[in-house]
């Protein structure tokens, strides 16, 4: 399930990124000249205060939203030049997304929300339940397959989400706040999980605003009024363990 970092170029290239919004006759620039570059395997905390443009990145990053000007490269390949069909499919495989709130289907147990991706891609039913089973294992919740998210905690649930969002094997591991609406002791939990997605040789970014949270991050950007204030290094720096081969990049847009 994991993606190792290699020598041949960036996963994630943003250069001199701009979002504008329009609120009314009021230009409000969100991002303004952001240029980021992650490489595979990296662990990467975004921080920032609210408005300083950390969600509006994470955003365009995992291709949910588009940037109004500037370059994005996912695995070399100009996500700008994607329609909305080519985008929701990156976001399908090559995404993996941990959000605050879960996103779970209420009405779904844990292995049918888990396979939910694979439903997407077009995998066969019984290899969307063998590998849903897999991922719910890998992440402590085998004898939980058939709860549904009302029926678990609040850190099962996003375990739940965490199998979802690997059982893709995507390139990116994306997480938004993914402690937000846990207690401390079950927020360390989680993030000794991503701590352990992140030793397997997955790419992770972090999204927070939690100092703490951040720490747990091998480099840390912190970004103010749309623009990157810092971009450190941590103390803490790992390894990838059992790297396994990069995917094929997404197929260059038709012409």
């Amino acid at each position: 399930m994991s993606q190792a970092k290699t020598a041949d170029g960036a996963l994630i290239e943003l250069v001199d990124i701009r979002k504008v919004y329009q609120m009314g006759t009021t230009a409000v620039n969100a991002l303004d000249g952001v240029s980021l570059r992650i490489e595979r395997g990296d662990y990467v905390a975004i921080m920032g205060p609210s408005g300083s443009g950390k969600s509006t990145l994470m955003n365009i990053v995992g291709c949910l939203d588009t940037p109004t000007s500037g370059s994005y490269k996912l695995r070399g390949i100009e996500i700008r030049d994607r329609d909305d069909d080519e985008l929701a499919r990156i976001r399908n495989q090559e995404v993996g997304f941990i959000f605050q709130t879960f996103n779970l289907l209420s009405r779904a147990d844990a292995l049918h929300n888990v396979e939910l991706p694979m439903i997407y891609a077009g995998r066969p039913k019984p290899f969307r339940r063998e590998r849903a089973k897999e991922m719910l294992d890998l992440v402590g919740l085998g004898d939980r397959t058939h709860h549904r998210p009302n029926e678990l905690s609040g850190g099962q649930r996003q375990r739940v989400a965490i199998a979802r969002a690997l059982v893709n094997e995507p390139s990116l591991v994306l997480a938004d706040e993914p402690t937000g609406n846990l207690d401390s002791k079950t927020g360390l939990e989680i993030m000794a999980l991503l701590d352990e997605v992140h030793r397997q040789g997955n790419t992770v970014v972090l999204v927070t605003h939690e100092e703490d949270i951040a720490a747990n991050a091998e480099r840390i950007v912190r970004l103010r009024d749309g623009k990157i204030e810092s971009d450190q290094v941590t103390a803490r720096v790992r390894r990838p363990a059992n790297p396994s081969p990069e995917p094929a990049a997404p197929a260059p847009p038709a012409t």
